[in-house]
């Protein structure tokens, strides 16, 4: 709450104002909110039933559109395709004529006088005659089936007078020559006159028809003398089973050519795909309804628009429905008839959004009307808008009115209450309850709780301060007992300068101020060297003071120069004797004698220690383990021998190694730790000991430290301070 100049903004006055004024608005709000419902019901109502007039027109017309296109394309497509079919169908009756005349010459070759052909000649141009084209290296003379086939000239040129598609006919003998009929001689010579020869039996009118061994017709090309395109209609001529000539016709497709280009309009147009799905003759020039030769032309039957290439397949398959494909970003009507001469198919395609165009304008007419009704309708409703709003401002005045006078009389003691607590401070810090506040209301309630809060708020900040200052003191506290911990333990290196013979290193890192874990090495006399691993159950300070206790037995009972077994037997008595809170320990316990690396040792439920072969890998030493220490009274451990070899390695630690878990509970175990410490075989043991703690920290991350993590690694050098290379040996006893 703020005052500024007097007036108060914020309060409680206001809001009980702004309260009545919001219950006032909402309730006009709502008013409103009803009647402009109605009028937008209204509205959407005639909206809606304008759209179903206007899809109902969309749908009649084109419903009526696409059933005058079925009908109208399917007949023009059928008409083309009949039409181009039987000029195909005229020239392959012709060639099936000369492949019987052919066949009757060389089967009754005797009844037949041979004939001469005369070469092509410029006298001849424009003039229907025979000529006689041979390959290069091929003499015409030596042919025995040239004056033959010479016989045909006047069926050839009868032919090609009278056929109107046939460009030419010929016959191509197997031998290299060939009969020519047509009226262009000059494109068969050269500059000087000299006849061109022709590499007939490489033609691919002629390797077709031979390999085919019935009538073909070839792709569509470009015809090399007049740039025309054309196709050739071919049949093999056989005498005994033996190939002996091919007889041939060229259909010039001009004509075609020319029809389907001037079926391009802005409706749409026509084009022919043959066989093998390729786009033959079409007036687009891009994309996948340009046309191209055959041998460029791609099969419109494995295109990318799967639409079109189902579309194709069914049309070379037979006449189609007509049906709606998008091609090259249009939308087309498209019915197909077949060619069945040819195996080629007509397609007849109309743009989609043509056929809309009526529909378009009809609704367009209809949209005029539709916003003429609409203008009258909303001038209505803005007149009776203007009403409704004269009739909310006089409300909300009326309002105001009220609420400033209910708000007035409730807010004087809460604003008397608001002054007090304002002036509580120091000694002054207790809310008391006065005549003002006594209201026989909820701010009476409200008075007589801030008086009770008030009190207990009093208490409660000197409990506080109370707790704040032992909470300090206890931390102090441990943190001394963290630094006596670290410090009871040896953490001083190198621990024995002075002794060549070995090298040591050892770390602890408890997972709260203080651990249970505890490692200890020391030397029993000049010649033995005692190493501890121990990990006492549970965490915190009880365990501290355990592995307190639990480190000075243990010392105090090897420094009397005990064995191992013996060492853990005595600890366990002393330590069952007085364990009231029945904690324990696991420990393993070695003694190293410097001079011929034998090493004695004993395990009380520890984990296995780690060996490192002079030359060889760290490997675990899966020794007997006796029972935990402080478990049971009466427990006598047995112990073991090891014999290093100079250059050896031991590795001791407690299980806070292998269980250190990842955030997905996931252990780092024994087979990650040897993986850690036989990347460090030649390093010294302060090394070791930093990979293998930066391979637990790698493989844990972000997850926190739940137990104690504590090594020790030591490296026996040898008597003479060199290290050797001979093995290890173990023994019990």
């Amino acid at each position: 709450m703020r005052i500024i100049r007097g007036i108060k903004i914020g309060g409680l006055q206001n809001k009980i104002f702004n309260l009545v004024l919001i219950f006032i608005l909402l309730l006009m709000g709502v008013y409103s909110a009803v009647t402009a419902w109605h009028q937008r019901n209204l509205s959407t109502i005639v909206e809606d039933a304008g759209a179903l007039q206007q899809q109902s027109i969309v749908d009649v017309s084109q419903e009526t559109m696409e059933a005058v296109l079925d009908t109208s394309m399917r007949r023009i497509t059928g008409l083309q395709a009949y039409i181009a079919d039987d000029l195909f169908g005229d020239v392959r009756t012709d060639v099936m004529t000369l492949q019987a005349f052919a066949t009757e010459l060389f089967e009754n070759a005797g009844s037949f006088t041979p004939r001469y052909v005369f070469i092509p000649s410029a006298v001849n141009e424009g003039v229907p005659s025979a000529q006689l084209i041979h390959e290069d290296g091929v003499n015409p003379q030596n042919s025995h089936s040239l004056g033959l086939m010479a016989n045909m000239s006047e069926v050839m040129l009868a032919m090609y007078q009278n056929s109107d598609a046939m460009s030419s006919c010929f016959v191509g003998t197997a031998d290299g020559n060939m009969i020519l009929v047509n009226d262009r001689p000059g494109v068969f010579l050269s500059e000087d006159g000299t006849p061109l020869n022709l590499d007939i039996r490489n033609r691919p009118w002629y390797v077709q028809a031979a390999e085919a061994g019935e009538l073909i017709f070839t792709g569509v090309e470009i015809d090399a003398y007049t740039d025309n395109p054309m196709l050739e209609c071919a049949a093999p001529v056989y005498q005994y089973g033996r190939l002996m000539a091919v007889v041939a016709a060229d259909v010039y497709l001009t004509s075609i050519s020319d029809y389907i280009e001037s079926t391009a309009s802005e409706e749409g147009f026509v084009c022919v795909i043959n066989g093998n799905g390729q786009m033959l003759f079409s007036p687009k020039g891009s994309g996948l309804l340009k046309a191209q030769l055959s041998s460029d032309a791609p099969d419109l039957r494995a295109c990318g628009n799967a639409e079109f290439a189902g579309f194709v397949t069914r049309a070379l398959e037979g006449s189609t429905e007509l049906e709606v494909i998008s091609v090259d970003g249009k939308s087309y009507y498209m019915s197909a008839s077949p060619m069945p001469s040819l195996g080629w198919t007509v397609i007849s395609m109309v743009d989609k959004a043509v056929t809309l165009q009526p529909a378009r304008v009809m609704l367009a007419r209809y949209d005029d009307i539709n916003a003429k009704s609409l203008k009258t309708y909303t001038e209505g409703s803005r007149h009776s808008m203007q009403t409704l709003i004269v009739l909310t401002a006089a409300v909300v005045v009326l309002a105001i009115a009220g609420a400033l006078v209910m708000s007035s009389r409730v807010v004087k003691p809460l604003e008397r209450m608001t002054q007090r607590i304002n002036t509580m401070h120091g000694a002054d810090s207790v809310f008391a309850m006065e005549d003002a506040y006594r209201t026989g209301d909820e701010i009476e309630v409200l008075a007589e709780s801030f008086a009770t809060l008030s009190k207990r708020a009093k208490d409660y900040i000197a409990q506080i301060t109370e707790i704040t200052a032992e909470k300090e003191r206890i931390s102090t506290e441990l943190s001394l007992a963290t630094r006596i911990q670290a410090d009871m333990l040896p953490n001083i290196y190198p621990a024995f300068p002075d002794r060549p013979e070995f090298d040591i290193y050892a770390s602890m890192d408890p997972a709260k101020e203080v651990g249970g874990d505890f490692y200890d090495f020391f030397l029993v006399d000049d010649d033995h060297l005692c190493m501890v691993m121990a990990d006492v159950s549970g965490k915190g300070v009880p365990a501290a003071l355990f592995m307190m206790a639990s480190r000075i037995i243990l010392a105090n009972n090897a420094m009397m120069g005990k064995s191992p077994g013996q060492i853990l037997t005595d600890t366990n008595a002393a330590i069952c004797s007085n364990n009231r809170e029945e904690m324990f320990v696991t420990v393993w316990l070695g003694i190293l004698e410097i001079s011929t690396g034998k090493l004695v040792a004993a395990n009380a439920g520890h984990e296995y220690p780690v060996i490192l072969q002079p030359g060889g890998r760290f490997e675990l030493l899966r020794d007997k383990h006796g029972f935990v220490i402080g478990g049971m009274d009466g427990v006598r451990y047995k112990e073991y021998e090891l014999t290093l070899a100079p250059g050896a390695k031991i590795f001791l630690y407690t299980d806070g190694v292998p269980e250190a878990t990842d955030a997905g509970n996931t252990l780092f175990g024994t087979d990650r730790m040897l993986d850690a410490l036989n990347t460090a075989t030649g390093d010294t043991p302060e090394e070791i000991l930093r990979k293998v703690r930066a391979a637990v920290d790698g493989f844990v991350g972000d997850a926190e430290q739940f137990d104690d993590l504590t090594m020790l690694c030591a490296h026996y050098i040898g008597p003479d301070g060199k290290t050797g290379s001979e093995g290890t040996g173990v023994t019990g006893r």
